[in-house]
């Protein structure tokens, strides 16, 4: 991530910061790449059951930026912020195994079929919740709406600067982050202050495995709802409150419920399906320049490259 002189001096400028307060947004997602006949209900939105859950990538690599600032500023705390059914759950717990400190699941009948509008409209009212805030990192877009959005709507909704298309923090000052972006033709490297909102483009680290160590000491870690269903899993909780995943519905934060959900969802999906494409024809070429040269004109003129 650095090279050793620039990380000697990274190392001394952090050495007196506070710990920072970092909020991960993650999403459990539905594996796009099994997308059948089943996988729209007549209303327009994802049939969540019919499609195996995962964690999106992206989030993945959310995560691991989020971790490594964590290693680097002593007394760093990450929090998990995650909307969806009460499996997603599971993501939650899964960022705990790598290094998360704690997790959030924002989750009521209310939520169901938002868009990207709806969804970041909730989100912002959780983090306000949640209360004090140095980094919110997400991944760059979900692999289930490609929409990239939801990041950027959070951070205007919460009158934070952003940085997009992250792909390595290069640089931690007292109040200020510096980020290489990865950006269509190149790189670039911008400074933001804090609190800031940064999405995670999938070009950026892959996250570290799970921790043996954590998994066996958050393994049991679960909501309210999933302690009601499973009453052993409250009795290994008794006195161990970081295995308390909160579960938050409408009435633990402040909003307007016209702007959450459907109602609060301005864009319908008509129609998802799963596109496969194949070549028709092929053509063979020579060593020659001559045909190299006129295959490039070809997919130049035809709009496939250029």
């Amino acid at each position: 991530m650095f090279n050793s002189k620039s990380k000697t001096q990274f190392y001394l400028k952090i050495y007196y910061m506070k710990g920072l307060k970092i909020i991960v947004l993650a999403k459990q997602v539905p594996d796009t790449r099994n997308v059948g006949k089943d996988a729209m209900t007549e209303a327009g939105t994802v049939n969540r059951a019919a499609l195996p859950a995962i964690f999106n990538p992206e989030d993945l690599n959310a995560l691991e930026q989020a971790l490594r600032i964590k290693e680097q500023v002593p007394g760093t705390e990450i929090t998990m912020l995650t909307m969806g059914p009460g499996r997603a759950s599971e993501i939650l717990r899964e960022g705990m195994f790598r290094g998360a400190d704690g997790g959030v699941l924002l989750t009521d009948r209310a939520f169901a079929g938002a868009d990207t509008l709806a969804t970041s409209y909730a989100l912002s009212c959780a983090i306000r919740s949640i209360g004090e805030f140095d980094l919110i990192i997400g991944g760059r877009q979900a692999i289930d709406g490609d929409t990239a959005q939801v990041g950027p709507q959070v951070a205007e909704k919460l009158g934070i600067p952003q940085i997009t298309y992250a792909e390595e923090v290069v640089k931690i000052d007292e109040r200020t982050i510096t980020v290489k972006r990865r950006l269509e033709h190149g790189t670039e490297v911008v400074a933001g202050a804090m609190p800031l909102l940064i999405t995670v483009n999938g070009s950026a680290a892959p996250c570290r495995p799970r921790n043996a160590k954590r998994v066996m000491k958050f393994k049991n870690a679960a909501t309210p709802s999933e302690r009601t269903a499973n009453p052993k899993l409250a009795e290994v909780a008794e006195g161990r409150p970081y295995l308390d995943i909160k579960e938050w519905g409408v009435a633990n934060i402040t909003c307007e419920a016209e702007q959450l959900g459907m109602s609060g969802s301005p864009t319908k999906v008509k129609n998802v399906m799963n596109i496969v494409f194949q070549a028709k024809e092929s053509k063979v070429l020579g060593d020659t320049d001559n045909e190299i040269n006129d295959l490039m004109q070809e997919l130049i003129s035809n709009h496939t490259i250029g």
